[in-house]
C-alpha cells in the first residue's frame, strides 16, 4: 500500500460511493503548546506533505470521494493550506463550541448524502486500508464498527480506539441535536441500549496515530519505519552512500557527515562536516545542520538552523528556530522565537510548563540514549578521569586565589550589609543565586565546556575597573568589578555556553552591591519627601486631619517623624530582589519578566506608604516606647507578604491580558468547495 498513490478508478464500488469522511481535526490548541497555539496539528508535515494532506490522498485513493474537515476555529487556516485532490468534494467546518467526536458525526451529515460514515482523526500519518475496514463492517452486518490498535506486546490497556470509525447513517438518531456528545463515551453505550450492533476490528499494523507533539515523535519514527520497509513511497530518491536514508537531489551533505537510517532530507538541506544524524529523523527543506553536531531521533521543520557542535536528542525544533552553537538539547519542543513584541502579545501566555511545557517529557523511539551515547563518544565523550581532577584542581586554586584577592571587598560588603537596613537583603542575593544555580544544574551542566581566550581580555577589563576603584577611592566600583570578574572567569574557564546558561545569575549579583554614596545621596531627600507626602495624602483620604512641618507629621495629639531610614529605599532594594528572584524562578516572555522587575519600584514605594500610614494610625493607639518600636518594625515585615501578593496578582494580570477574547458574533458558516 501507498499513500501518495494515483488517484482511484472511475469506476468504484457502490459502498464506498455512498461514504463520506468525517476528518476530526480538533482543537487549535490541544495540548497547551505554544507550537500548536501557531499551527494546528493536522498542518504538522510528514514526509514530503502535511499530515490532512496526506490523509485526504490517501482516503482519495481508497475510493472515498467526498470528505468533511471538522476543527473548532481554525477552519480558514485549513482551507488556505489543504488543496486536496481535483475531483474530492472537500467541505470544512467550524465549531465555535466543542461538540465532541459524535456531535461533529451529527453536523456533517446534516444534508443526508451519505449512507455510511467514516470517522477518522486527522493525526495519522500512515491511515490503514479503508476497503479492508469496509468488508469487516458489512460482513459483520454492524450499524458502529470501532477500529482498534494493533494488540500491543506489554501493556494491554494501550489497545484502545485507533481514531477510525465506520457507522451506517442510522446512528445518527441516536446522537442529540445539541450538546456535546462523545462517541466512547456517549453514543456507543447508548447504541447498545437499543439493541444495536457494536463491533471491532483489531489493526495488524500501527496507524502512527497522534494528538500531541510526543505522540508525532513517535508517529515519524512508525512513518520511516514504514518507509524503510517499502509500504510507503517518497518522492524522493533513496541514497547510496547511506543505508535507509532518502535525500532531496538539492541537499547538500558534507563528505565527512555520518547518517545512519532512517532518515528523510527535504529540499536545500544543508549538513555541514563532521555532523552526524541517527535515524528515525525527519529533515525538512532548508534545514542548516552545522559542522560537529549530532541530530539523533528528532524531526526539524523546514527552515530550521542549528549552530556548530550542537547535540539534539529526541526533540521536535520548529519551523525558522535557531539553536546557537554548542547547545544541547534532550526530549525538548523548540519552538521558533518571534522577534518582535507585538506577535507575542497577541497569544495565549502560561506559566511554567504551559510555555515550555513538555521538556521533560519522555519519548520512546527506536534508539535507546545509550547506543547514541557509545557511537558518539569519539567525538564528545566525556574527559577521562584524570584530566577531570586536573580541572577541578586548577578550578579549586582559581576559586582561593580570587577570594583571597577580593577579601577586602567581600569583608567590606558584609559590613555594609550587617549595618545597613537599606542593603540588608544583599546578604540573601549569593545565597539565591547558589539556589537558583542548583536548580538549573542540568541545563549548565548540559553546556560543552569550551574555555574561551575572551574572557582574559574580560578579566584585564573587570581589573582595570577594580584599579580606577582603588586609585580614585571609588568602593562602588571596586565592589562592581567582583561581579565583573566572577563574570570573566566563567568566560575563561567554561566557555559561551556556561556564560549564556548562568547571565541572568551574574546580573542578578549585582543587586547584593550597594548603591553608590553619590547617587544615594541625591535620592534620599527626594524620596522622604515622597514617603511623607503620600503618607499624609492616605491618612486624609482615610479622614484624619493632619498637619506637617517639613518630615514630620501632626496626626492629632500624636506627633511622627518621617526619619530619613523611612525614605523607602530599604523597601525598594527588598523588592527589586524579590521580584528579580521571581523572575528568574518562573516562566514567561522576557516583555513580561521586564514589567514585573520595573514594577518593583512602585511595589516598594506603595508597600512603604502603606506602612507608613498603618504607623502613624497605630502611633495613635499605642502608648508606650516599646510598643510603637516593635510595630514600626513589625509592620516593615508585614509589607513582605503585601508584596508578593502583589507579585502574583502581576503575574496573573499579564497572563489573562494576553487570552485573544471569543467573539461571541462569530457565526458558524460551512464552505464547500468542490470541482467537478
Amino acid at each position: 500500500m501507498s499513500i501518495n498513490s494515483n488517484p482511484m478508478l472511475n469506476k468504484q464500488p457502490d459502498k464506498r460511493q455512498n461514504i463520506k469522511a468525517v476528518i476530526l481535526a480538533g482543537r487549535h490548541d490541544f495540548g497547551l503548546y505554544t507550537l500548536t497555539s501557531r499551527l494546528p496539528t493536522a498542518l504538522w508535515p510528514v514526509g514530503t506533505k502535511t499530515v490532512l494532506a496526506q490523509l485526504l490522498q490517501h482516503l482519495y485513493s481508497q475510493g472515498i470521494g467526498r470528505a468533511v474537515v471538522c476543527s473548532c476555529e481554525e477552519k480558514s487556516q485549513l482551507q488556505a493550506s489543504i488543496c486536496g485532490p481535483d475531483n474530492m468534494k472537500l467541505d470544512f467546518l467550524d465549531e465555535l463550541m466543542p461538540l465532541g467526536t459524535a456531535g461533529s458525526i451529527r453536523r456533517a451529515a446534516t444534508n443526508g448524502d451519505a449512507s455510511s460514515l467514516l470517522i477518522i482523526h486527522a493525526g495519522m500519518v500512515c491511515p490503514p486500508d479503508i476497503d479492508e475496514v469496509i468488508k469487516k463492517h458489512h460482513n459483520t452486518k454492524s450499524d458502529l464498527t470501532v477500529v482498534l490498535h494493533p494488540k500491543p506486546d506489554r501493556d494491554e490497556s494501550e489497545s484502545e480506539s485507533a481514531g477510525i470509525y465506520l457507522c451506517e447513517s442510522s446512528v445518527l438518531d441516536f446522537i442529540p441535536e445539541e450538546g456535546y456528545c462523545d462517541i466512547k463515551e456517549t453514543l456507543i453505550p447508548a447504541l447498545l441500549k437499543a439493541g444495536k450492533k457494536v463491533s471491532a476490528i483489531r489493526l495488524v499494523r500501527s496507524v502512527g496515530s497522534f494528538r500531541d507533539w510526543t505522540g508525532y515523535m513517535r508517529a515519524i519514527a512508525v512513518y520511516l519505519d514504514r518507509v524503510n520497509k517499502g509500504d510507503i513511497d517518497l518522492p524522493l530518491k533513496k541514497s547510496h552512500d547511506f543505508g535507509n536514508v532518502w535525500i532531496s537531489p538539492t541537499a547538500r551533505i558534507d563528505q565527512t557527515a555520518r547518517i545512519y537510517g532512517p532518515v528523510m532530507i527535504g529540499d536545500g538541506t544543508q549538513v555541514a562536516r563532521e555532523s552526524v544524524i541517527f535515524g528515525p529523523v525527519m529533515i525538512g527543506r532548508n534545514v542548516t545542520i552545522d559542522q560537529n553536531s549530532m541530530v539523533a531521533d528528532s524531526v526539524l521543520w523546514d527552515n530550521a538552523q542549528v549552530g556548530a557542535e550542537c547535540e539534539i536528542q529526541r526533540c521536535l525544533i520548529d519551523s525558522g528556530a535557531r539553536l546557537a552553537d554548542g547547545s544541547i538539547v534532550e526530549e525538548q519542543i523548540i519552538p521558533y522565537v518571534s522577534r518582535g513584541v507585538w506577535s507575542n502579545v497577541i497569544k495565549k501566555i502560561f506559566h511554567g510548563e504551559k510555555t515550555k511545557r513538555v521538556c521533560q517529557t519522555q519519548i520512546s523511539l527506536s534508539k535507546p540514549k545509550a547506543e547514541i551515547s557509545q557511537r558518539y563518544s569519539g567525538r564528545f565523550g566525556n574527559e577521562k578521569s584524570g584530566s577531570k581532577v586536573l580541572i577541578s584542581l586548577g578550578v579549586t586554586a582559581i576559586f582561593i586565589a580570587f577570594l583571597w584577592s577580593y577579601w577586602s571587598t567581600i569583608s567590606g560588603l558584609w559590613s555594609i550589609w550587617m549595618r545597613s537596613d537599606e542593603y540588608s537583603c544583599g546578604l540573601l542575593v549569593p545565597l539565591m543565586v547558589i539556589y537558583i544555580a542548583w536548580s538549573r544544574r542540568r541545563e549548565i551542566t548540559q553546556c560543552r565546556i569550551r574555555p574561551s581566550m575572551w574572557g582574559v581580555p574580560a578579566f584585564l577589563a573587570a581589573q582595570g575597573l577594580r584599579y580606577f576603584g582603588l586609585f580614585y577611592m571609588y568602593s562602588s566600583a571596586e565592589r562592581l568589578s567582583l561581579v565583573a570578574s566572577i563574570a570573566a572567569l566563567v568566560l575563561l574557564l567554561f566557555g559561551w555556553g556556561v556564560f549564556r546558561r548562568s547571565l541572568t545569575l551574574l546580573l542578578f549579583l549585582c543587586l547584593m552591591l550597594p548603591l553608590p554614596r553619590s547617587f544615594e545621596a541625591r535620592i534620599t531627600l527626594p524620596l522622604q519627601g515622597l514617603a511623607t507626602s503620600s503618607a499624609v495624602f492616605s491618612l486624609e483620604m482615610l479622614g484624619y486631619e493632619v498637619a506637617t512641618e517639613g518630615n514630620v507629621i501632626h496626626l492629632g495629639q500624636t506627633t511622627v517623624a518621617v526619619a530619613e531610614a523611612c525614605n523607602g529605599l530599604r523597601m525598594v532594594t527588598a523588592f527589586f530582589v524579590i521580584s528579580s528572584l521571581v523572575i528568574l524562578l518562573v516562566k514567561r516572555t522576557w516583555w513580561e519578566k521586564l514589567i514585573l522587575l520595573l514594577s518593583a519600584l512602585p511595589i516598594g514605594l506603595f508597600c512603604n506608604t502603606v506602612r507608613l500610614t498603618l504607623t502613624s494610625i497605630a502611633f495613635t493607639v499605642l502608648k508606650g516606647e516599646h510598643w510603637e518600636r516593635l510595630f514600626h518594625d513589625f509592620g516593615g515585615y508585614a509589607m513582605m507578604p503585601l508584596a508578593l501578593a502583589m507579585i502574583i496578582f502581576e503575574l496573573w494580570v499579564l497572563r489573562e491580558m494576553t487570552v485573544i477574547p471569543i467573539d461571541s458574533k462569530k457565526e458558524e458558516i460551512m464552505v464547500t468547495r468542490s470541482s467537478g
